[in-house]
């Protein structure tokens, strides 16, 4: 008998885009009796959960649960998903992504043939609105100059990564390295990589594997999300500090040297010169790359939004892992029990 495969959906207030979701996992290539979605919703408080029960109303042959995630964020609810799951095999999607018509099989394939314990694919970031501000940022989130060499967001070859969000592996990984770590309220994914690599496992990304995914729609989302990001990222390191990544150290380095050298420059004025001069440069790097965006995409305004958004990423994450550092530690195990 073939097996099963048991998809999880962390989800709260995302009426916009949850019925895209499910409608691309009912035009997957992959057999749908061979196939169950648990959505694990964080008590939503808008129509989310009216938009799924009239999908399951129209839908009857897809197989498809609603489980509460009472604490209301990612990691518990991807672990109130395995709970719920049946399946052999578990694969993990947001509520604001859309797979590609192959996802899961090319998934299912990878893991069946034992080319990794984890595998992954690429995303293809589009913007939620089609306002100036959000493909400014869907730019940005794709660009390696504003995310550096994360490869599941510009990767074109396959290969052993670090990390893929979106994991699809066997259930008995979980019994064997633990579930999601629940004191994280970011990173999750990295986290639970990092615990597989330190396992002896391995991470699988093919670029064949691909899923949209919307980006934040404007500047205060996308700040408070970067910021969560670093923050939660330092709670990490704390615990790995060998996890950290070239394209991760970048910002905080970059932020807390602007501020100490604008500090300094208050007292001395070849420090405050040397911070024009950084900041001259960098605004030049982030403007070229909006430019060139903007000729290639054949939207003028990237030329000004991209550097605004990739700006915003930048100090965000390096300010958020700057904080988390000298912040109280979170629980230094939040792992639960299958």
């Amino acid at each position: 008998m073939m097996p099963k495969v048991s998809v999880i959906v962390p989800c709260r207030n995302e009426e916009r885009t949850i019925r895209l979701l499910l409608e691309a996992i009912m035009g997957q290539s992959f057999p749908r009796e061979a196939l169950e979605i648990i959505i694990a919703d964080g008590m939503s408080t808008d129509s989310t959960r009216a938009v799924i029960a009239e999908f399951q109303a129209t839908h009857p042959d897809l197989r498809l649960k609603v489980v509460d995630n009472l604490k209301r964020n990612i990691p518990a609810a991807v672990n109130a998903g395995i709970r719920a799951a049946e399946g052999e095999l578990l694969l993990r999607l947001d509520a604001h992504s859309v797979p590609h018509a192959e996802y899961i099989a090319r998934c299912y394939d990878a893991l069946m043939q034992n080319v990794a314990d984890v595998v992954g694919g690429v995303w293809d970031i589009q913007a939620q609105e089609n306002t100036w501000i959000a493909r400014s940022i869907a730019a940005a989130a794709a660009h390696p100059l504003a995310v550096g060499d994360a490869q599941y967001r510009h990767g074109k070859q396959a290969g052993y990564v670090d990390t893929v969000p979106f994991g699809a592996f066997k259930c008995e990984l979980v019994q064997r390295i633990g579930m999601y770590d629940e004191t994280l309220l970011s990173n999750e994914d990295y986290e639970f990589n990092t615990r597989v690599r330190q396992a002896g496992g391995k991470i699988w990304l093919d670029p064949q594997i691909r899923c949209v995914y919307f980006a934040r729609r404007n500047l205060k989302e996308l700040a408070s999300q970067y910021w969560r990001y670093g923050y939660w990222k330092a709670q990490m390191l704390k615990r790995y500090p060998g996890s950290l990544r070239l394209r991760q150290a970048l910002p905080p380095l970059f932020v807390l040297g602007m501020a100490v050298l604008l500090t300094a420059g208050l007292f001395w004025q070849p420090f405050l010169l040397m911070f024009v001069g950084a900041a001259v440069l960098y605004t030049a790097a982030l403007a070229a790359a909006g430019i060139q965006l903007a000729a290639q995409k054949k939207d003028a305004v990237l030329a000004f939004g991209f550097p605004l958004a990739a700006a915003t990423m930048h100090f965000c994450w390096g300010a958020g892992l700057l904080a988390g550092l000298v912040s109280k530690s979170a629980r230094s195990n939040g792992r639960s029990k299958v």
